[in-house]
């Protein structure tokens, strides 16, 4: 039998920064809210240093930045740095989806329809709706079969992070971008790579509308 190496357990260091991204993303260390290497440690029940390198790998995904006189602190998107991913990602992924329309497996696409109906199943749920709204993303990503685009996209994946769950506060347009991602897995399944950009510049259109009214909306309050 061919040998199967075996999997590395999960780092002190890696299980501590994937509490803390797992902390930023339901809302429980807030945009603003100061990091403490010590109130971490201890809450997590583990040493300091595991803590520190996991402080360090979250401040190069940008989402712990150092504030003068505050020391770090988790980082806060405003609607222009907002604005700023999105000009991105109306360029980047229009193109990814249309390579997908030309790319795309079989398998790949029976894939995408299953995230499809596990996404219906889990509209209620916030938090786990945002979770995998980025799984399905990276997912389309994968199909364009381009490995810079994958590389480039999952990096503006992560920033998002940082709006939380409330984003997906709107039913109306939870019911909107589930109805886009159904008519995108289908354009690829057409290979229908024109039908296929139009129906993400849409979906990226309501996207950030969404995101920059709650933004908005937050200052006034």
């Amino acid at each position: 039998m061919p040998h199967v190496p075996e999997r590395r357990p999960e780092s002190l260091g890696q299980a501590a920064y994937r509490q803390l991204q797992e902390a930023i993303e339901t809302g429980a260390l807030k945009p603003g809210d100061r990091v403490s290497v010590n109130a971490l440690a201890d809450q997590l029940a583990i040493s300091r240093t595991p803590v520190r390198e996991a402080i360090a790998w979250l401040e190069t995904d940008g989402l712990i930045v150092h504030q003068p006189y505050l020391g770090r602190v988790i980082a806060e998107l405003d609607h222009q740095m907002v604005n700023e991913l999105y000009a991105l990602r109306f360029v980047l992924e229009p193109a990814a989806v249309g390579m997908a329309a030309k790319n795309a497996t079989d398998a790949e696409i029976d894939v995408l329809r299953e995230m499809i109906a596990f996404e219906r199943s889990v509209l209620d749920d916030p938090i786990e709706r945002e979770r995998h709204n980025r799984r399905f993303h990276n997912a389309l990503y994968r199909t364009a079969h381009n490995r810079y685009v994958i590389s480039t996209l999952s990096a503006l994946q992560t920033p998002m992070i940082l709006l939380g769950p409330a984003t997906a506060s709107d039913p109306k347009r939870l019911l909107d971008a589930y109805a886009e991602h159904t008519e995108l897995v289908e354009r690829i399944a057409a290979h229908d790579a024109e039908g296929a950009r139009a129906v993400m510049m849409r979906h990226l259109t309501g996207g950030q509308r969404a995101r920059v009214s709650y933004l908005l909306n937050q200052q006034r309050s």
